[in-house]
């Protein structure tokens, strides 16, 4: 049966809210500047009371990911958990907004829906303070089966893997998106979280990932060396496909019969990494969906992460679909 996705993402649904602060500010609410901070809910709600006035965006890495897939063109889909509050309404509406079909119902009780509340001061510096609410929640009985079912490729979060429910919820996915006769795509987002579950990790890639997203810090993680060639060899034959990205060296694609190197965009001027691995993605998935081969696919991905790290926030300013068109033009 045709699949009526390209993608269907699964992850943690978190809203970004981003705000214009100084110094002073971060001084009064005892914010280490620069750093990325997990935070409860009693803090959460503090600290987004106190905010200045700022802008409320849907995110998340998977989340991100999806919407690239929806600039190029794409058709993508998405489960992730939100509670029925304000935030909540600001998640549903942001993701639909960009084009991505969400389904996954708000959650009536359990904590509220997660954020990232990010304080930017004028030094470019983005202090986050996270908050990572019902979005850790997800469960097995969140995963959607028609929406899997209906993708051609499933794509996991790793950040999402700690909890046990959750790590649950993408054994299932995988089933369910394999039973179908579909792909299932993970990135492992974080080289902390791939230590703290190593054994995990290496089990649901042998057992049913087929393609693998990750860069140098976390396989090199995963493998237990800091040697990145000797990474790469290592995955090959754990699942079909390896795309790793290492920033200005680009990326390196990994198959059981051959290793492809794939040069980094040019870009002017790097201003903000965020976001570029999860757009990455969203090029390489949107390629090999729509009749590319590797390295074509990798350098959609390569196109995408260049305009993402040209300015500030893990969303596209330019339509990706057009900035993809234009540059295999020249």
């Amino acid at each position: 049966m045709a699949a009526m996705f390209d993608v269907c993402g699964v992850g943690n649904a978190i809203v970004d809210v981003l705000a214009q602060s100084d110094d002073s500010f971060l001084a009064k609410h005892r914010l280490n500047k620069g750093t990325m901070t997990l935070i409860d809910e009693k803090r959460a709600h503090e600290l987004y009371g106190a905010m200045p006035p700022g802008i409320e965006v849907s995110g998340g890495s998977a989340a991100n990911t999806v919407v690239g897939v929806a600039s190029l063109g794409g058709r993508a889909a998405y489960i992730g958990k939100v509670r029925g509050d304000q935030l909540g309404e600001v998640f549903n509406h942001d993701l639909r907004a960009a084009g991505v079909e969400y389904r996954t119902r708000p959650s009536a009780a359990g904590a509220s829906t997660a954020r990232c509340l990010i304080f930017v001061t004028a030094d470019a510096q983005r202090t986050m303070q996270t908050f990572l609410g019902v979005s850790s929640e997800l469960s097995p009985d969140d995963i959607d089966p028609e929406a899997i079912g209906a993708a051609e490729i499933t794509y996991l979060e790793g950040y999402l893997f700690d909890p046990p429910k959750a790590k649950e919820a993408f054994v299932k996915a995988a089933e369910v998106a394999h039973a179908a006769g579909r792909k299932v795509a993970l990135t492992l987002s974080d080289p902390f979280c791939v230590g703290r579950h190593r054994a995990d990790f290496l089990d649901l890639v042998q057992g049913h990932i087929d393609i693998l997203f990750a860069n140098e810090a976390e396989i090199a993680a995963l493998y237990e060396t800091g040697d990145f060639d000797a990474a790469a060899r290592q995955v090959r034959g754990h699942c079909d496909i390896a795309a790793l990205t290492r920033s200005e060296k680009g990326a390196v694609i990994v198959t059981k019969t051959k290793v492809d190197a794939i040069p980094a965009e040019p870009v002017a001027k790097v201003v903000d990494t965020t976001g570029a691995g999860d757009l990455f993605a969203a090029g390489f998935l949107y390629g090999i969906t729509h009749g590319k081969d590797l390295p074509g696919a990798a350098r959609i991905g390569a196109i995408c992460a260049s305009e993402i790290i040209s300015h500030y926030g893990a969303r596209p300013e330019t339509p990706l679909k057009d900035l993809v068109r234009q540059k295999f033009l020249d």
